[in-house]
């Protein structure tokens, strides 16, 4: 039953980063103007100097986006892979199962990346985005996201015998 259950956490947490990746690309412009928004870093009167420049150029704002996206997206798939492997092998011995969680780790670690990396590390610490509303918010939504990849990742990556 826990292997199922595991399974289970997997999946869900493939189908957060996937859906979260399809809600972003189905709302692409909103999607381009909060990040360009927090990129320019307006409206910064806590700390309103900065170590980093503010970004405007269209170019690199749009790479800034693919590159969520993408991470997303890639962690949902991954997430994918890591849930059929387990699945596969839910019946099987300790050994087999504890070694088939390999791409699930994997993809909650790129869940990680995307929502302590990108939103945590260079939209909170070096962008300041927790100084406007609209940045906080996505800072608070990326902690919860983080979070529930790291609770996944610790369950999956608990012993089985």
């Amino acid at each position: 039953m826990i292997r199922s259950l595991k399974c289970v956490f997997v999946l869900l947490l493939a189908l957060m980063c996937l859906f979260y990746a399809s809600q972003n690309i189905a709302n692409i412009d909103a999607c381009y103007s909060a990040i360009a928004y927090v990129l320019s870093m307006q409206e910064h009167a806590v700390y309103p100097n900065s170590i980093m420049p503010e970004v405007t150029a269209s170019p690199l704002v749009w790479t800034a986006v693919l590159v969520i996206i993408a991470t997303e997206i890639l962690a949902g798939i991954v997430l994918l892979k890591g849930c059929w492997d387990m699945w596969s092998v839910r019946q099987a011995k300790a050994a087999t199962f504890n070694a088939s969680k390999k791409y699930a780790l994997v993809g909650a670690s790129i869940g990680i990346i995307v929502w302590f990396g990108y939103f945590g590390v260079f939209g909170g610490a070096l962008l300041q985005m927790w100084q406007t509303q609209a940045g906080a918010m996505s800072l608070n939504g990326a902690f919860q996201y983080f979070a529930s990849c790291v609770f996944i990742w610790l369950l999956v990556n608990t012993a089985d015998v």
